[in-house]
Formats: C-alpha cells, sequence, structure tokens
C-alpha cells in the first residue's frame, strides 16, 4: 500500500510517495503523471503521518529551518545504489562532494561512472541529497530536477550564486 501527496515548493511541485516504512519517492515535475490534486485521499493514518512529517519536514528545508531530515525512509535499490546513497547522506549541508569522491568513500574508486548512476536512481532527491554531487571540475552535473533546480538548492544551503562559468559555487 502507498499514499501519494503533491505539494508545492519553491522549486516547483514535488510528489511524495509513502509505504508502510516510510517515505518511497520524492518525484519532480517531469516524473509527475496527471492529476492536478494536491492532496489524494489517505485511508491509513501512518501513511498519511508520514506524507505530513515529509511535507513539513521539506518546508523547514526550503524555508532555510532545517539541514537535515529525520524522515523513515522505505527506498530499495542494490547493494551498490544503498552504499552510494548512505555516502550521499555524509555530505554536509551546503558541501558538495564529487563522484569521484563518493566513490572513494564507499572503497571503490575507480566505480565514478557506477557512482553517478546510482546517484541518479537515488528515489528521494533533496532527503537524500543527491544535489550535493557535483562534476570534478566543479561544473553541475545531471540532475532529475533539472541543473537550474540543482542550482538552486545549493543556494538555498549555502546563500551564494552557483556560478558554472567560475567552476562551482
Amino acid at each position: 500500500m502507498t499514499a501519494i501527496r503533491i505539494i508545492s515548493t519553491p522549486v516547483g511541485p514535488l510528489k511524495l510517495v509513502a509505504g508502510p516504512k516510510g517515505l518511497k519517492a520524492v518525484l519532480w515535475r517531469s516524473e509527475i503523471d496527471g492529476g492536478s490534486r494536491d492532496r489524494h485521499p489517505v485511508l491509513d493514518r501512518t501513511l498519511d503521518r508520514i506524507l505530513d512529517d515529509a511535507e513539513s519536514q521539506l518546508h523547514e528545508y526550503f524555508s532555510g529551518r532545517r539541514e537535515t531530515f529525520s524522515i523513515a525512509l522505505d527506498i530499495e535499490g542494490t547493494e551498490f545504489q544503498t552504499k552510494v546513497w548512505r555516502a550521499l547522506l555524509t555530505i554536509p549541508y551546503g558541501e558538495t562532494r564529487t563522484y569521484r569522491e563518493i566513490a572513494e568513500q564507499i572503497g571503490n574508486p575507480k566505480a565514478t561512472r557506477a557512482v553517478g548512476a546510482a546517484n541518479g536512481k537515488n528515489p528521494v532527491s533533496i532527503v537524500v541529497p543527491c544535489h550535493r554531487v557535483i562534476g570534478r571540475n566543479g561544473t553541475l552535473t545531471g540532475f532529475a530536477g533539472g541543473l537550474e533546480v540543482k542550482r538552486r538548492l545549493l543556494e538555498i544551503e549555502n546563500g551564494a550564486r552557483v556560478n558554472e562559468a567560475r567552476g562551482g559555487y
């Protein structure tokens, strides 16, 4: 059983998907399939509480009052993907890491491309901060929400303008 809720945020609508154990997905505008209602009926109070908690924490993040999330997660991936996602959770608010640094952190320094692929499969963007991973030369690279959204998330976190022409932010 799952439940969904579409919320408005400064970077556009996000679709939250909850499962019995926690948040399953945070989906971007391009991943939202139809439906314009903000709330869908939730018959299970546990799922409703998970969605309430996720929505509240995301709004706190966007308003600058939350740097880390304490949302229960219910995500699935391969062993390698989950290792990468755990590494993403260690990137401090307002900081970035390169794909190579993540590969080294998980003990597989030659897996830079595989780290990029796992990063791209992260089902809970923002909560598991895949937006904090950048190219080795400091440029912003692939992001499901789009590079402009990635730039905006980094700006929210560090208060500075991200400028690819300067090689980062």
